[in-house]
């Protein structure tokens, strides 16, 4: 039977269907496997809310033909007006530079990290920080008002301008919002947010789907900027349907070592700025606080050469940072050696012991190998490739490089050094440093041979870069 002969009443039913928390993707009915990504048991039921019904005596535009709306007006993209985002800045300058130079009004940023990481932290600083200057409204669902409060308190936080509400229930959040008119919303977190419209439980596929988009519905109309606190699986992803990051105009993660004071914001996603953008935090007793030269506070525990370290220079978005990078060999009483790296990728490390070895003539066939970069910092480009196996070397044979020698470069499966991006800028920052020799692949070498106090050593190939650290 059609539709169109059901009753009114059949017709506005709300409809049943299966998401997929990884793609996204909708179906049906419910199947073990996603036709979309052949993900097994992932799918979710989720209730279509059905359309509104048009009011009556509400005017409709009709074309020519009777019984169909006028099709969307297409228009040449060069006629289009446009114009440059106006960014608010949140008093937050690494936050800011995550950001791409400030908050955009109708953004939505989804922040995620481990528990206690310090995302409630930050944001109740920003809020509090631009109360005066911006209406925000922070949305707690999982602790109190009192909480919030008193957390704000002991950080000795402004808090003359800001607005609280402990509420859950999506439509009541944007009831409150739409009376307030804030400029900013924080929704902590919104795996607690959820609709009246569906039955599911919150913090469902369906429910953080539904909760999310409203806001985000909410934020384009208005103009409103939120960010959205999410929490993270064991497998460092967040929470809930995968389509919720590709909802949001920009995706953060708040990262930082157990034990370590410090705390890396990172950019994954964002339509406003640059990816991978980084803001390095130090958390203490009056909350986060801003590290604005993270070069200097990652080499501050350094206590002269030693043997396993080598200081490297890594691109982190827009800004040079210089980090040390460690390594320990030792004999193996495994019939497997192990290979572990913390900060890096493990199978990359594992390959460029198989270069260090073929090119470099170092076998570590026998021994285990641990590599570490200090203070939590991941990196992820191949600017690190020859720094670690310098390190490594080093600890190999128990003998320190120069003092205040820094390394960067790839290395390639035939042992060649290859030169990386912004060679010149990760030069003129150790330089900044009172570093004095640096080994460099040749293309990224300045024709004088040095740079202020810097002595710079182009090396071609593995072979050379190890004879020029020995």
């Amino acid at each position: 039977m059609s539709i169109a002969s059901k009753s009114p009443r059949t017709a506005a039913r709300a409809k049943v269907a299966y998401v997929c928390s990884e793609c996204g993707e909708d179906h049906s009915k419910w199947q073990g496997q996603c036709a979309g990504c052949g993900e097994w048991n992932t799918l979710s039921e989720f209730v279509v809310e059905p359309a509104a019904a048009v009011k009556a005596g509400a005017p409709a535009r009709r074309s020519g033909w009777a019984g169909k709306v006028d099709p969307p007006k297409v228009t040449a993209l060069k006629d289009v007006q446009y114009s440059e985002e106006a960014r608010v800045s949140t008093g937050i300058g690494e936050l800011d530079r995550v950001l791409g130079g400030g908050l955009v009004p109708g953004a939505v940023v989804l922040v995620g990290g481990d528990p206690g990481i310090g995302k409630s932290t930050l944001l109740l600083q920003a809020v509090a920080t631009m109360g005066g200057r911006l209406p925000s409204l922070y949305v707690t669902g999982e602790e109190s008002l009192g909480q919030v409060a008193g957390r704000g308190s002991r950080l000795g936080l402004p808090l003359d301008g800001v607005s609280a509400l402990a509420e859950t229930g999506i439509e009541r959040i944007l009831e409150q919002a739409a009376a307030m008119k804030p400029g900013l919303i924080v929704a902590d977190s919104v795996q607690t947010l959820w609709t009246e419209s569906l039955t599911a439980a919150p913090g469902s596929v369906s429910q953080v789907r539904e909760s999310a988009a409203r806001l985000v519905r909410y934020a384009k109309e208005t103009g409103t900027a939120v960010f959205l606190v999410g929490h993270v699986t064991k497998e460092g992803g967040i929470a809930g349907p995968r389509v919720l990051e590709h909802m949001v105009d920009a995706v953060l993660y708040f990262e930082g070592e157990s034990g370590s004071r410090f705390r890396v914001l990172r950019a994954f996603k964002n339509r406003f700025g640059a990816v991978n953008e980084l803001g390095v935090f130090a958390m203490g007793d009056k909350g986060l606080r801003e590290v604005p030269n993270p070069s200097a506070i990652f080499l501050s525990g350094s206590s002269g050469p030693q043997p396993g370290s080598c200081v490297m220079v890594t691109r982190e978005g827009t800004r040079p940072l210089m980090v040390e990078v460690q390594a320990l060999v030792d004999s193996s009483p495994l019939g497997n050696p192990r290979r572990v790296a913390v900060g890096l990728e493990g199978n990359r490390l594992a390959m460029l012991l198989a270069v260090l070895h073929r090119h470099g003539g170092v076998a570590t066939g026998d021994q285990d190998v641990f590599v570490n970069v200090v203070g939590g910092i991941r990196v992820q480009e191949t600017a690190a490739d020859l720094p670690v196996l310098l390190a490594v070397l080093s600890s190999l044979q128990d003998r320190p490089l120069a003092e205040r020698t820094i390394a960067f470069g790839e290395v390639g499966l035939s042992g060649e050094i290859r030169p990386v991006p912004n060679g010149e800028d990760r030069l003129k920052e150790a330089a900044t440093h009172g570093f004095r020799r640096a080994i460099v692949p040749k293309a990224n070498a300045p024709k004088s041979g040095k740079l202020g106090e810097l002595e710079i050593v182009p090396v071609r190939t593995l072979a050379e870069a190890l004879e020029a650290a020995s």
